[in-house]
């Protein structure tokens, strides 16, 4: 019986340091943002604004929590944590994730209440804040926009700027409507698609922080296609025990027991290289464990096992 390791922790492919930058910059427009819409949605009475204002709330504690992680995460492995912090990018995922539920849920409950008792609504301020609110949550948008697709943690901070951004236009077009209607109940409709877009964003990022945290294989690099591809390289006969799951955004982990022939045996250096080469290239699993075993593993004698042995 053999083993093969790549002492490869895996790659982040965003650089925590550029990452960290990047979230205490949005975390002050942010801030500023929260003061103007707090201000405008009490003087307006607009629940709109001020559900808006609830979420950018909501936007900061996300943004802290999603750059204490990127920091965690910098740390290196230890004896106590050989994997390093990377997973703590997912738990403040999920938590932005339930945040966001949180959010909704409140904004529908004020929504319903406004319907049968509505409240004036001051348009042109409204308006005003409404503007600035855009303003800011595009330029943070656009700060965290360029990497969301690979990291997680980034793309649930994304999401809460981005509902933020749709919420802004959504109390705009509201503050346009009562401007020249004077149909207040348009602030509650608006609060309760804001509700819909925030839940719906939270939804995805809840299931797919779940997913990792449950160990669960990545969309790209599913158990089958893996084994399949493994096994097609010359001299193996069999793959099975295989293992994949995600440690962190961009850190995936592969386990494999590898069947091999008797005269193959003495190849598994050759066998090894190319099978790591289709793993990264294929699938992008960088960090593999694999364990080669012979056609006659129950038979053969140690020393005879010990010829293929790789470290």
């Amino acid at each position: 019986m053999s083993a093969g390791h790549d002492p490869s922790h895996g790659s982040v492919p965003i650089t925590e340091e550029t990452t960290g930058g990047k979230f205490v910059l949005s975390i002050l427009v942010t801030s500023l943002t929260l003061v103007a819409e707090t201000v405008g949605g009490i003087l307006t009475g607009s629940l709109a604004l001020l559900s808006d204002a609830a979420h950018v709330f909501l936007d900061i504690l996300a943004l802290a929590l999603s750059y204490g992680a990127v920091r965690l995460a910098s740390r290196a492995p230890s004896e106590k944590h050989t994997y390093g912090f990377h997973r703590m990018k997912v738990i403040a995922a999920f938590i932005n994730g339930a945040t966001l539920v949180i959010v909704a849920i409140e904004i529908f409950r004020e929504a319903i209440k406004r319907f049968g008792h509505p409240e004036p609504v001051i348009a042109g301020p409204m308006l005003i804040v409404a503007v600035i609110g855009l303003a800011a949550n595009l330029i943070v948008a656009l700060v965290l926009g360029h990497h969301e697709h690979d990291d997680l943690n980034t793309r649930a901070a994304f999401l809460h700027v981005l509902g933020d951004a749709l919420s802004s236009v959504g109390v705009m077009a509201a503050g346009f409507i009562i401007l020249f209607t004077g149909w207040t109940w348009v602030d509650p409709a608006v609060g309760i698609l804001i509700g819909v877009i925030i839940l719906s964003g939270a939804w995805r990022v809840l299931k797919e922080a779940t997913h990792i945290l449950n160990e669960g294989a990545p969309d790209d690099a599913s158990v089958g296609d893996v084994s399949s591809a493994m096994a097609a390289v010359e001299g193996v006969l069999e793959v099975h025990d295989v293992h994949v799951w995600t440690v962190g955004p961009g850190y995936k982990v592969l386990s494999a027991h590898v069947l091999v022939s008797d005269l193959a045996l003495s190849e598994t250096e050759a066998i090894m290289r190319e099978m790591k080469e289709v793993l990264a290239h294929r699938f992008g699993l960088e960090h593999t464990t694999i364990q080669f075993e012979c056609a006659n593993c129950g038979q053969c004698s140690g020393a005879s096992c010990a010829e293929g042995k790789i470290t």
